[in-house]
């Protein structure tokens, strides 16, 4: 269930360069849920662009291109759930985010992409809700419809059963949130 926030620089996409990375950010996002391209999956992959007029996106104390390579100014916030992906994944995602702002801009090159960040912000499990609900990991797995028994989803469970043993140990009250929850709807 992961949503992409793209931020841009006047002028550094034009309609057919956003419809195209719209595109290829959603084929990113069906990857990254391991290949949930189903309607569930393809219903959760959401696209949200942000054109900042030149004077509302400073960089290196200025306005200009100085400090900014090519394509131009990007900040991508993707949106997941907490406990949804170890580091290797997320260093894959970042790539591939990146990759597809390079392809749908075709700004090939050395210099290219340096502009271009993708910062992955995760929700705490029970801060996520869709119909007025929370909505938890494993609800969401179901929805996108992807395997629950696979190592993926385990590695999510080991690492919710290690933040539970932390928390109980710093006294967290067992109400906080946070917490896996395979019975939210």
């Amino acid at each position: 269930m992961p949503i992409m926030n793209v931020s841009y620089g006047a002028g550094d996409l034009n309609d057919t360069s956003k419809a195209t990375l719209a595109k290829k950010l959603t084929d990113v996002m069906i990857r990254m849920e391991g290949g949930a391209n189903t309607k569930g999956g393809r219903a959760f992959a959401w696209v949200l662009f942000n054109e900042l007029a030149r004077g509302d996106w400073w960089a290196g104390g200025e306005t200009g291109n100085g400090y900014i390579s090519r394509p131009g100014r990007f900040l991508v916030r993707v949106s997941i759930p907490e406990g949804y992906m170890n580091a290797q994944h997320k260093g894959e995602v970042q790539a591939w985010v990146t990759e597809a702002c390079l392809a749908a801009t075709e700004a090939p090159g050395e210099d290219a992409g340096h502009s271009i960040q993708v910062i992955i912000d995760e929700i705490p499990e029970g801060h996520w809700a869709a119909a007025g609900h929370a909505i938890s990991l494993a609800s969401i797995a179901d929805s996108v419809g992807l395997s629950k028994t696979g190592p993926r989803f385990a590695w999510s469970k080991t690492y919710f059963a290690a933040k539970a043993r932390a928390r109980a140990a710093a006294g967290y009250p067992t109400d906080a949130a946070g917490l896996w929850d395979d019975h939210v709807s």
